[in-house]
């Protein structure tokens, strides 16, 4: 098994013994991939590349919808629920439904500009987005207000370009990519923000932009703009020493302890 590099704060080298493990499963080209999610309605993407439309498609790159919204354009996206949270880049959110239907008027996240990336919803409904400019990782309530804020340029190993981001449904671990200016790496946190491990994606390609997970399985999505391609990853987490692997299907954040 083919086994990505990578390191370790001295945190989480005392506290875990199973480390992150990459395996890429295939790719296939698709034009200006950014921020991503998965849907498990459509077992699709949803593509956002700073366009004014998003984009669905299935797993093998074939188009299945297209949607706007009242921003300028979309940068960012998550799903929420049955429904759609996407960004413009500066701040700005919307929350559509899967048909393109505002379901509110936009408004604005707190806490001065932000360059956001990526866009992940919490199990307890949360927004964390990933900024580049200032460099920052960020929890807001449902309404936008700012819970709390990480400079992620303090972390032991520096995030300094982060593009996408996704939520592990079975661990609430945090997965965060860097893109090429940076250390073009995937990042995995835990809930808190507390850095887990840092792993090199440039045996698989370059800047990438966007990540997502599918639930209820170990695959994982990872967007190159440099090649306009999505890869896929079998993917284990970071686990405490002596715990059981995860099954793919586990319930969402039913393992807490883990965190």
């Amino acid at each position: 098994m083919r086994l990505s590099f990578f390191f370790f704060c001295c945190l989480a080298m005392s506290q875990h013994a199973t480390a992150l493990e990459l395996q890429e499963t295939g790719r296939y080209d698709l034009n200006r991939p950014a921020s991503l999610d998965y849907d498990p309605t459509f077992c699709g993407l949803w593509i956002a590349n700073e366009g004014p439309e998003a984009v669905l498609v299935t797993l093998q790159g074939e188009e299945l919808r297209r949607v706007r919204s009242d921003l300028t354009r979309i940068k960012a996206i998550s799903l929420e629920g049955n429904n759609l949270l996407v960004g413009d880049g500066f701040g700005g959110m919307q929350r559509i439904t899967k048909d393109g239907t505002p379901l509110d008027a936009p408004f604005r996240l707190d806490g001065g500009f932000a360059d956001t990336e990526g866009i992940a919803i919490t199990a307890k409904g949360e927004i964390v987005t990933v900024e580049d400019d200032p460099e920052r990782l960020s929890w807001f309530d449902r309404s936008g207000a700012l819970k709390s804020r990480i400079d992620t340029m303090e972390l032991s190993a520096p995030l300094s370009e982060a593009q996408g981001i996704a939520i592990d449904p079975r661990t609430g671990y945090i997965l965060i990519v860097d893109d090429w200016e940076g250390s073009n790496s995937l990042y995995e946190f835990t809930t808190d923000g507390t850095l887990l491990a840092q792993a090199s994606l440039i045996e698989y390609g370059r800047d990438p932009e966007g990540i997502a997970i599918r639930p209820g399985s170990n695959q994982l999505f990872v967007a190159f703009d440099s090649g306009a391609q999505i890869v896929t990853f079998d993917y284990t987490p970071t686990l405490p020493a002596g715990a059981d692997p995860l099954p793919p299907g586990l319930p969402p954040f039913k393992r807490h302890a883990l965190i």
